[in-house]
């Protein structure tokens, strides 16, 4: 067994250094790292929201929180709110974490669904701390201690400046030993017996050979697309979104910890708070939409003054057939693509390393070790997909053609499988280790106006008046909670304020 001895990773920005950074964390100098990135080239920074699992991230990193919440900017977040996707004028909030209390073997919701039904029961909101508390703009951490307790119990992810996490990570990966080439590849070396990359040359002349190749240039995907020519699944016509324009603004007075998603004529509209700014962008279908009437929406709907000149990005829905090729593995946009929505944009490329670590290959890049990497991956990016698709498909807008194409398009059958189901009986399951639990699905389903039918029939065990003390209660204490936490504001100046 021949082990592999030096790793290429192609391309900065936060793919290419949180690669970097896990690397040199993990390896500990056991292999070398060599990362090549030019000041030329710019990175795409608009994923800038994250879900809870980034903190997995941060902590293989062994990172301070409220060190890397001043060097990046950042603010809190508890999950999305989502304006006029289900119809004009209504909103809900996709909160992290638990969503109340079960009750024996079945979970809340079910009870909720009876309540619903005899028009007893609260907003659905009311019972999360994660999405009572966002929409009173209020935030702490969880109180472990306080188990018994919904404080104990809220999740968080973080907002942030995606190019000072990259900047932070890039000091973090060279510190513990990544070699950073600066420089432009502008050739790639195959080796005639099997295809697998043998060498890059610099514009400078130098040839880098290594033995792993790391893909993290973006979309053209230097390694994955031109070289290997690896196919591409394209996913537009249930995600028919191919453009975006980004452009910050002044933070506005309403500091919220979450994300907003803003349904538009074609499209969508994000909002990040951040602690220096607030990061605004379109997501639109060129084929409904022009780019400058996509521009004049975005510019109109901004709340503070704008900061920079808009920027402007082309994708298309989609991934790579295969992200882990001969001996190139592509990681972030290298190696798919799936709009902002869910701010799943960052955790792909956190699970595509972690992955690929499990998976560490010796130099013989074992064929049935690549299979599984792939298997993994393909699994992992079609249930988000899913996930995403269900936003624009559960909807009564027909108000565009837009609306109306993603109102009435056939969808994936897992998807249409999964749908079928909780519209039965509001029934919804977690298949393996899929990214979203069953929580996220249950808020983006009701939030979106699917009601099931029915509900789990043995809910009718409880009485009504049973019913009705369970849930006051779990509103009641949520209510309380919410109530003593400070606002997201406060808890940021207390704890982790940047730098002005």
């Amino acid at each position: 067994m021949k082990q592999i001895r030096r790793i290429l990773i192609a391309g900065g920005g936060s793919s290419g250094w949180m690669t970097a950074a896990l690397l040199a964390r993990l390896f500990q100098g056991l292999y070398e790292v060599v990362l090549v990135e030019s000041e030329a080239i710019g990175t795409i920074g608009v994923g800038e929201a994250t879900i809870p699992a980034i903190k997995k991230y941060n902590d293989l990193l062994g990172l301070d929180e409220n060190e890397f919440m001043a060097r990046t900017q950042a603010s809190f977040k508890m999950g999305i709110q989502f304006v006029d996707w289900w119809r004009k004028g209504q909103s809900y909030i996709h909160g992290f974490g638990v969503i109340g209390q079960d009750w024996e073997w079945l979970r809340m919701h079910h009870y909720w669904l009876k309540a619903h039904q005899q028009g007893r029961a609260d907003d659905f909101a009311a019972y999360s701390i994660n999405t009572a508390a966002a929409l009173e703009n209020k935030f702490v951490r969880a109180q472990p201690e306080m188990g018994d307790s919904p404080l104990g119990h809220i999740a968080h992810a973080f907002q942030f400046d995606a190019a000072l996490f990259a900047r932070f990570l890039s000091g973090y990966a060279q510190d513990r030993g990544v070699r950073r080439r600066e420089g432009k590849i502008v050739d790639v070396t195959l080796r005639a017996e099997d295809g697998f990359i043998d060498s890059v040359t610099m514009d400078d002349g130098e040839v880098i050979a290594a033995d792993l190749f790391i893909d993290c240039s973006g979309f053209r995907g230097l390694f994955i697309n031109q070289a290997l020519k690896v196919g591409f699944d394209d996913w537009s016509h249930w995600l028919p979104c191919d453009r975006a324009i980004a452009v910050p603004c002044e933070r506005s007075a309403n500091f919220t910890p979450y994300t907003r998603s803003t349904a538009h004529d074609a499209g969508w509209q994000w909002r990040i708070p951040l602690q220096h700014r607030t990061g605004n962008g379109h997501v639109y279908a060129s084929q409904f939409i022009d780019d400058a009437e996509a521009e004049r929406v975005l510019l109109a709907n901004l709340d503070g003054a704008q900061r920079a000149d808009p920027f402007r990005v082309e994708f298309k829905a989609g991934k790579r057939r295969e992200l882990w090729h001969k001996n190139c593995v592509a990681i972030g946009l290298a190696g798919g693509f799936l709009e902002p929505l869910e701010s799943t944009s960052l955790h792909l490329v956190q699970a595509g390393i972690i992955r690929m670590v499990r998976l560490l290959p010796d130099a013989g890049f074992d064929a049935a070790t690549i299979a599984e990497f792939n298997r993994q991956t393909d699994f992992e990016f079609e249930r988000i997909r899913d996930f995403i698709i269900l936003h624009y498909k559960a909807t009564e807008r027909s108000d565009t053609p837009f609306w109306d194409y993603c109102r009435t398009m056939e969808v994936p059958a897992t998807l249409q499988r999964k749908m079928d189901l909780w519209m039965a009986n509001g029934r919804i399951f977690r298949e393996d280790e899929e990214l979203f639990a069953e929580e996220s699905w249950i808020q983006v389903f009701l939030g979106q106006g699917m009601v099931p039918r029915g509900y789990d029939p043995l809910v009718d065990i409880k009485s009504d008046a049973q019913l009705s003390q369970y849930l006051g209660n779990i509103a009641s204490v949520i209510g309380k909670c919410v109530k003593v936490m400070p606002s997201h504001a406060d808890y940021i100046a207390k704890t982790c304020p940047a730098e002005a």
